[in-house]
């Protein structure tokens, strides 16, 4: 299992993270890491990452041709530019990008935005790397949501892919989370607080900001040490 723990203060940032120059062609810098790789995960899923943009910084506009995508905002205020049009976004806003959309994302706040990203391969993708058939076909609508409001997405009608749900939970100290599904990997990262996460034969202490991963068929018990933020998504194994 791999972890990340550092401690707080703000501006929170994951040990280890990389700075990029001119990400997707706009001047200035960001911040990025990744937490896994397809190397590490067993569904259609390009990257489970992290980033973040200084107050002022963009990352600049891009056209995604072969994968699926979400932006959750995890700190700070911003703008997401979704086909060019902008949309205010701050902690908890989910964006649903599909191939064929545009998007782009400026923080407009006095502190570091910071976002959670995920980048999966749609059916059509996926068939084009096994050399079988890859029909085109319009593109979905892309989404925003609020989780603050709506802790729950389905993304079913929106992407085609792995990712088939996000969810935010706000926990209170000793509520325990069982976490695990049979043929769907769960990615976590804690957001906020402390807590312990149990897997069978194995408990870790784990600090906001953290990610972590359940492999498909495992199960872990997730138990906030305080009360705190944890944001899942859920990537199933096979596709249709």
């Amino acid at each position: 299992m791999n972890t990340l723990t550092t401690t707080p203060p703000r501006p929170r940032t994951p040990a280890g993270h990389s700075t990029v120059l001119g990400v997707h062609g706009a001047e200035g810098q960001t911040g990025w890491k990744a937490f896994y790789t397809r190397r590490e995960l067993a569904s259609p899923t390009e990257a489970v990452e992290w980033a973040t943009l200084p107050p002022g910084a963009v990352s600049g506009e891009h056209r995604h041709t072969r994968t699926e995508e979400i932006y959750l905002i995890l700190d700070g205020n911003g703008e997401f530019f979704l086909n060019g049009a902008p949309h205010p976004v701050s902690r908890g806003t989910l964006a649903l990008t599909t191939p064929g959309n545009t998007h782009g994302l400026r923080n407009t706040g006095n502190t570091t935005l910071n976002w959670w990203v995920i980048e999966t391969l749609t059916p059509r993708a996926q068939n084009a790397l096994n050399r079988t058939d890859h029909t085109e076909t319009a593109p979905m609508p892309a989404q925003i949501f609020d989780l603050n409001t709506v802790p729950r997405i389905d993304t079913k009608g929106t992407f085609d892919g792995p990712l088939t749900a996000v969810e935010r939970h706000t926990l209170t100290t000793g509520q325990a989370l069982t976490l695990g599904e049979d043929a769907t990997e769960i990615a976590g990262f804690l957001n906020q607080g402390t807590a312990e996460l149990a897997f069978p034969g194995s408990t870790a202490r784990i600090e906001a900001p953290t990610a972590f991963l359940v492999p498909a068929g495992a199960t872990a018990t997730f138990t906030p040490e305080t009360g705190g933020e944890l944001f899942t998504v859920e990537l199933r194994i096979a596709l249709p």
